[in-house]
């Protein structure tokens, strides 16, 4: 293997390294305060290995990966990611008081398969990454099972998603082999060769179905209608630290093979999916947000308002068959690194209410907390005006980008549709923030009236500063991923 190949693999290899080193302290010495530092450690030398050490981009290393700007975009996402989960865990299971350390290696497991997922341009490498990824999922969601009490029903929640992610990836995978059997090739440019072979209407069969296949399996993964029934139950049975990565790091992974898939294979042109994308879409839009009106669980609120933010993600991804330049690559990078990052500072609020014992996740129990504790108040106030696209934040960008590709492609039906849904969302993001402004009777033992952890607090400072910076002035990142959609 060229030096070359070595350099661009190193953040893989820190994980993997990070993964083994916490793997054999956990053998010889249970200490969660030391695991929870060697992992945050280990994942900061792999976010900072390309400052430290430029990569060599693009460079494909194997036929199986391949770095490029788009991976290493996608992987800082992911690093980072990860990096706020596990600030966001030593508090939760700090007081479960019996083997907190193991959460941190499949949390570990859970990043290498979606840094995998980042750089895949072949279908093995995508399958291997997303089953690593799903794998450490089932077990981190059932993690606090064993506790003397839990507050959800993870073991629910992790059960419901092993059987419905395991039908998924068998749909994915007999639609890997149509492919394969249609195209003789497993790598992504492979597959725009023999689309672009034939003529649209003409689309050999078993190709059209391997392809609808693979895209349902992709659309469980991203919560899209009709396969986000798994989404609000997992979510509400899921710790709240696993729930972040299911809402966060899972989705992200996902967006960022499915992009590479697209564009690489060039399947925008196909207008049996392209219309079964605008059905998912449009279902999504709406059926996300109605759904969410009903909610007075924080966690099911949000899972139903992810249905609908991956709706709106899909009008830029549809876009990507009408507009001829390369607007829609940069809208859906924007727009996904926004919607987690928000994401991200929302579910940090609800974590420092919560821990392994209880959890503060209904409308009622946030109500006056203005009153009862700002700094907290203030974040979600301003995660859930990014989430509605209020201007003035990272959330009203990524919106902007959506109408205007959508003007762009000419997607008038959908555009009417996400208007529809923006304005159904507007309200039950208002009524939260409405919760919150009331005033409540003070009770003395208040989740809201304890010291906020000193991680929690530098992870909120971070993640509004990105909220309301990209927000006012979003100009160099917008460079940095036309710079990336360039490289398409």
């Amino acid at each position: 293997m060229s030096s070359a190949a070595i350099i661009d693999l190193l953040q893989l290899i820190m994980v993997t390294t990070t993964t083994v080193v916490v793997m054999l302290v956990i053998a010889f010495r249970r200490d969660h305060g030391l695991i929870n530092a060697l992992t945050q450690t280990g994942l900061l030398l792999a976010l900072l290995i390309p400052q430290l050490i430029p990569q060599i981009l693009p460079f494909q290393v194997t036929p199986l990966l391949i770095f490029d700007d788009f991976s290493a975009l996608f992987s800082s996402i992911m690093l980072i990611t990860a990096m706020v989960i596990v600030a966001m865990a030593y508090p939760y299971f700090e007081k479960k008081h019996n083997h907190n350390e193991e959460f941190y290696l499949l949390l570990l497991t859970a990043t290498l398969g979606s840094l995998v997922m980042a750089g895949s341009n072949h279908f093995v490498s995508m399958f291997i990454g997303m089953e690593m990824l799903g794998v450490s999922l089932y077990a981190m969601i059932a993690y606090p099972v064993h506790s003397a009490s839990v507050p959800v029903r993870p073991m629910e929640a992790a059960f419901k998603y092993l059987i419905m992610s395991g039908m998924a990836s068998a749909f994915m995978l007999f639609g890997i082999a149509l492919m394969y059997a249609s195209s003789g090739s497993l790598e992504f440019s492979a597959l725009a060769q023999s689309v672009s072979s034939r003529a649209t209407e003409d689309l050999d069969s078993i190709m059209l179905v391997g392809l609808l296949l693979l895209f349902s399996g992709i659309a469980f993964k991203l919560s899209l209608v009709p396969f986000h029934i798994w989404t609000p139950d997992v979510y509400e049975g899921a710790p709240v630290p696993v729930t972040a990565v299911l809402a966060t790091m899972s989705k992200a992974a996902m967006v960022a093979v499915a992009l590479r898939l697209l564009l690489s294979a060039q399947l925008s042109s196909i207008g049996e999916l392209v219309t079964a994308l605008t059905v998912m879409a449009i279902a999504s839009m709406l059926l996300g947000n109605f759904l969410a009106l009903l909610q007075t669980n924080v966690k099911r609120l949000l899972a139903y308002s992810s249905v609908a933010h991956l709706g709106y993600l899909l009008v830029i991804i549809i876009a990507a068959a009408q507009i001829p330049d390369l607007l829609s690559v940069e809208g859906a990078v924007f727009y996904i690194a926004a919607y987690v990052f928000t994401s991200l500072a929302g579910f940090v609020v609800v974590n420092v209410l919560s821990d392994a014992s209880r959890e503060l996740v209904e409308l009622e129990d946030y109500r006056g907390l203005l009153w009862r504790n700002p700094i907290l108040a203030a974040v979600f106030i301003i995660v859930l005006l990014s989430l509605a696209g209020i201007p003035l934040t990272a959330g009203f960008i990524g919106k902007f980008y959506i109408f205007v590709t959508g003007v762009e492609g000419e997607l008038w039906t959908l555009l009417t549709v996400l208007i529809a849904g923006s304005s159904v969302a507007l309200y039950y993001y208002l009524r939260f923030i409405y919760v919150m402004l009331q005033s409540t009777a003070t009770v003395a033992d208040d989740p809201a009236l304890r010291a906020i952890p000193t991680g929690s607090k530098l992870v909120m400072a971070v993640m509004v500063a990105f909220i309301i910076v990209l927000g006012i002035y979003p100009a160099p990142f917008i460079t940095s991923i036309q710079q990336l959609a360039a490289s398409f």
